[in-house]
């Protein structure tokens, strides 16, 4: 017995020479120029932490890494305050690199169950930094782990790296995300606010700023239904609204065609008493823009005409308020400011030229540990959301202001003549027109928006259309010079059409018009292709007895290139491109949509089945937005994966058959079904799609979701006997487990 225990003293002893051998030639290897016998270190690793944090200090970034290595191997996670400091010097580095090694630091002691070596502020300016840098990915999950440890980050804080994540669309997607969920712990009341001990958890919950950042991200990355859903939440957890707030959601409401939210939100823009004049005009700009989407041109039409009328209105009177300081002899004395029709305010957003800060400055840890109440971060925070905002901003093109007063803008022009056209009312299109321009400044004959609309109309070959908009012009009255009934004569000649030719000369003789020698050449020459000599000798002396000079016109071509004005476009080119590259509305699925999302909202499924079939059978075709309100419907329902099932299989129909195109956040709602129900065949088939087109997957939610609801499938081993159905669903529940890296 003596004999076995001395036999194991010695093999202990052997195996401990050979340990501290191997770790000698460790350290001698990643770093030659540690001070001290390699041996007192191996045994000592205290020693060891020190140097890592003197190296982490020193910002020797290189040796710091291995001597953490080295760490590793030989006692595994350094002690609390050293695992600490490595986090905070990473992270004030702000290199790419650096953050990356640090946030895998993270994820291992998360995964090895030594989250308790983490506190809660070094993770909170790693967050900071890892958003600051772009790795937004990295920075969302740093803030969730927080969140999973009850180590709550304070609203302030987190709204900072909201912020920064928000500047990428993959950011943006999942800065939308984490407001989902955070906001669905305070949801409906959940936390009481009278117990002390959910003070922590009271801090965290999204104020306005917050919720304010998300959503202009989503609206400038074009996840709109994601910033809906974030204003479906407000009212749930009590987030009261601000003048940036309600722009956010006029502007979310108009992306997603809810034109009855716009008009309820109506109310509130014009009782606010802050609104700037930007503000104004990103409302009414929003009201137009759903206005057109719905196809009702006749209420557009009246708010551009209301426009004009308010603009002559301020105009005439700021002009007798400049006559009477005129005449008073006021001439040092400054005008009156213009007291705007729709605004009280009359300051204007700075719109910045460098776009979107890139974030490559930190504020150092120990000025973020002193700062109790996040001064600076809300600085940063509000730079970042005035920033988006501007954006968001610049995207306004139908309205214009002028000292306060809307105007319209020539897009919203353009667009309303498009909308017209497309609708065949030729004679509201006409009516408004001369309406608009009675109400404005004049213009002379051949330089009208209506002559400009006209000539579009014959350059695009809409004859009809163009001549249906000529006899509407001259039966009101309105004259205009020859130049236009020229350039559609010479388009009916080219296009051989002798009726209309002649119907077009006996309305220019009604109107007076004296035609140039091109129409009369256009006119001879069209004679002579029909044979018709003894009309086109008559022509010919009709024109020299009227002694037309034979200069004319420029041709109509020449007309067309030359329609612009200052290096802009001018009306009839921006019109012309407008239809040319333009998509038609169709109005009629926006309409059913709405009903649609209605039924759904209140989770009426049968009438949004119906109303669904009803829309279907009227030949509308469905697209991303009606099958995105009836999955998330179905999803919040629960338990609907067979009808989800069933509308998966008409999307792939519709992809593959018409211009129907599946957007990240329809794919999402739809493999949160899947993944939700268990029907992992049919998650690969959306990861796929999504992977294909290389859209940003939350791959944290699904592995969340895994876990929540399908831990313990297929963990043994696979049984010897089992169906082929049964096989396929194993191979794609492992499957997609591998690639929510859970396997």
């Amino acid at each position: 017995m003596l004999s076995v225990r001395k036999t194991g003293n010695r093999i202990a002893s052997l195996s401990l020479c050979i340990l501290l051998s191997k770790h000698q030639i460790q350290v001698h290897h990643y770093h030659r120029t540690i001070p001290g016998t390699i041996l007192v270190q191996a045994r000592n690793p205290s020693k060891l932490s020190v140097e890592i944090e003197t190296a982490i200090e020193e910002c020797r970034y290189d040796e710091t890494w291995k001597l953490y290595e080295l760490h590793m191997q030989m006692e595994g996670f350094p002690r609390k305050l050293t695992m600490n400091k490595l986090l905070t010097g990473f992270a004030e580095s702000l290199d790419a690199y650096w953050l990356e090694k640090c946030y895998g630091m993270v994820k291992q002691a998360v995964e090895e169950s030594k989250q308790n070596l983490l506190e809660k502020e070094p993770l909170m300016y790693l967050s900071l930094a890892l958003a600051k840098c772009g790795l937004s990915v990295p920075a969302s999950t740093v803030l969730r782990k927080l969140i999973e440890m009850e180590q709550y980050p304070h609203v302030t804080a987190w709204s900072a790296i909201l912020a920064h994540m928000s500047l990428t669309a993959p950011g943006a997607y999942l800065a939308a995300e984490l407001i989902l969920e955070i906001g669905y712990l305070f949801q409906d009341g959940r936390v009481d606010p009278r117990k002390k001990s959910n003070a922590p958890l009271i801090a965290m919950k999204p104020n306005t700023m917050a919720l304010n950042i998300a959503l202009a991200g989503c609206l400038l990355s074009g996840t709109t239904r994601k910033a809906e859903q974030i204003l479906d939440m407000m009212p749930r957890i009590g987030i009261k609204t601000d003048a940036k707030l309600l722009i956010v959601m006029a502007h979310t409401y108009e992306k997603n065609g809810r034109r009855e939210e716009l008009r309820k939100l109506q109310r509130h823009i014009d009782e606010a008493f802050n609104l700037t004049d930007i503000q104004f005009r990103q409302f009414y700009n929003c009201m137009l823009l759903c206005h057109l989407k719905f196809g009702d041109l006749d209420v557009a039409s009246d708010m551009v005409l209301e426009m004009l009328r308010k603009a002559k209105e301020a105009k005439n009177s700021l002009a007798a308020t400049t006559l009477v300081f005129e005449v008073g002899g006021n001439d040092n004395k400054s005008l009156p400011r213009q007291v705007p029709v729709q605004n009280v305010g009359n300051r204007e957003l700075k719109v910045k030229q460098n776009s979107r800060p890139l974030g490559k400055h930190i504020l150092s840890y120990d000025g973020f540990l002193t700062d109790s109440q996040f001064s600076n971060l809300e600085a940063e925070a509000k730079e970042v959301l005035e920033t988006l905002l501007s954006e968001l901003q610049m995207q306004v093109d139908l309205i214009t202001t002028d000292r306060g007063i809307l105007q319209p803008t020539e897009r919203i022009y353009v667009k309303l003549v498009k909308a017209y056209l497309e609708a065949g009312k030729t004679k509201e299109l006409a009516e408004f027109l001369i309406k608009a321009e009675r109400g404005d400044s004049p213009v002379s004959n051949d330089d009208s928006a209506l002559v400009h609309v006209i000539n579009s109309c014959i350059s695009l070959g809409w004859l009809d259309q163009a001549h249906d908009l000529l006899d509407e012009m001259r039966l009101a009255g309105v004259r205009t010079g020859s130049s236009v009934y020229a350039a559609l004569l010479k388009a009916y000649c080219e296009a051989n059409r002798t009726g209309e030719v002649t119907s077009l000369l006996r309305d220019a003789q009604k109107a007076g018009i004296q035609l140039d020698s091109s129409s009369y050449e256009a006119l001879i020459q069209s004679s002579v292709l029909q044979k018709d000599t003894q009309g086109a000798l008559t022509l010919f002396k009709e024109m020299k007895e009227a002694k037309i000079p034979r200069t004319g016109h420029k041709k109509f071509e020449v007309l067309v290139k030359g329609c612009s004005g200052g290096g802009d476009a001018g009306l009839m080119a921006k019109l012309l491109q407008e239809i040319k590259e333009g998509q038609s509305i169709d109005c009629g699925v926006h309409e059913w949509n709405n009903v649609i999302h209605f039924f759904c909202k209140k989770r009426l499924m049968q009438d949004a089945e119906k109303a669904l079939k009803k829309m279907r059978s009227l030949g509308y075709t469905p697209n991303a937005q009606t099958f995105h309100s009836m999955v998330t419907a179905y999803a919040a329902l629960g338990g609907k994966y067979i009808e989800v099932t069933e509308l998966w299989g008409e999307m792939k129909s519709l992809a593959s058959s018409t211009s129907m195109k599946f957007d990240q956040e329809l794919l999402d709602s739809v493999l949160y079904t899947f993944v939700r129900g268990g029907f992992f065949y049919r998650a690969n088939e959306v990861v796929g799609m999504l992977e294909k087109v290389n859209m940003f997957v939350d791959k944290y939610k699904y592995r969340t979701l895994y876990l929540k609801y399908h831990k313990t499938m297929y963990k043994g081993k696979a049984p010897k006997f089992q169906t082929e159905a049964q096989l396929k669903k194993r191979e794609a529940a492992l499957a997609f487990k591998k690639w929510i890296g859970l396997c």
